[in-house]
């Protein structure tokens, strides 16, 4: 694979595992974060350098990529004051694996092609440790000859790329998966308590289940430590909720009906209101009283 002049900004959980795969290939990276000190550790441990700003760090990058919290850190990082767009050159391709409404996706994509480069809506699921491991999969929406070329890079920290469709889609799809999720917690929850309150051995029960229809990546990696009562491992309750949230806003202008999704929204609220918010989501088995 070719090596580039790669920009990454965002270095929180996910983002700074995922900028350090792109260093350990070869390629040149530039990174920012809103903590100066982040970058600096990063910097310190992978090489490369830092910027004080997402525009200066993007200059002369071939490729940029983000990892924020929300839209409206996204797009501060790209077309806000000192954002990205302000130093990216022409055919540069911005990807982005932020977490993000499909509406904001299509809004920076248009100003990005008005701009003379192309941007790839890119969220990721596989939680912190598919991030580490370079195991994510990424669903991405854009332009396909831009997702072609941007997708050996992304390979540094995936298993599973595919492109989805146009702009947008790639969110699209994430909230797709956050709504299975959000069921496949609450049943293994509800299976947890059971299983204890029924005087079952409860790692004995899921090693039998996880082998059938049963099975699900919720139950290979949170059956033991929901049994344990141990709820750091994974997504935070509060991140969840805003992904949710997007997924309702959605659902309001496509017609979908949330049932089940809407009523776990609740249940992790009231997790929230008991201090969960930083929590992972196999936390919902805290609301069940267990034996």
């Amino acid at each position: 694979m070719s090596k580039y002049k790669v920009t990454f900004i965002g270095l929180g959980v996910m983002g700074y595992p995922m900028a350090g795969h792109l260093a350990a290939a070869g390629h040149s990276v530039c990174v920012y974060n809103r903590t100066s000190s982040k970058a600096e550790a990063w910097v310190a441990e992978h090489g490369g350098r830092h910027a004080a700003t997402p525009a200066e760090a993007a200059e002369g990058a071939d490729f940029v990529f983000s990892c924020v919290g929300n839209d409206d850190d996204l797009r501060s990082v790209t077309t806000g004051e000192s954002g990205a767009f302000k130093g990216m050159k022409t055919g540069a391709i911005f990807i982005d694996h932020t977490t993000a409404s499909a509406t904001v996706a299509r809004e920076i994509s248009e100003t990005a092609e008005d701009l003379g480069f192309c941007f790839i809506d890119a969220p990721v699921s596989g939680g912190q440790a598919g991030a580490v491991n370079g195991a994510l999969t990424v669903m991405c929406g854009g332009c396909e000859i831009s997702f072609d070329t941007a997708r050996p890079l992304i390979e540094c920290f995936a298993k599973s790329i595919q492109r989805m469709g146009e702009s947008g889609a790639g969110q699209l799809t994430k909230m797709v998966n956050q709504i299975c999720i959000a069921g496949l917690v609450q049943g293994l929850s509800e299976g947890v308590a059971f299983a204890q309150n029924a005087g079952l051995n409860a790692r004995q029960v899921f090693d039998v289940i996880g082998k059938g229809a049963a099975q699900s990546w919720q139950m290979d990696n949170r059956h033991e430590t929901m049994i344990d009562g141990k709820f750091d491992y994974g997504f935070a309750v509060d991140w969840m909720r805003k992904d949710l949230g997007l997924c309702f806003d959605e659902a309001l202008t496509n017609g979908s009906e949330l049932p089940v999704t809407k009523l776990v929204d609740t249940f992790y609220e009231e997790v929230q209101s008991n201090g969960g918010n930083r929590s992972d989501t196999s936390s919902l088995v805290t609301r069940l009283p267990r034996k």
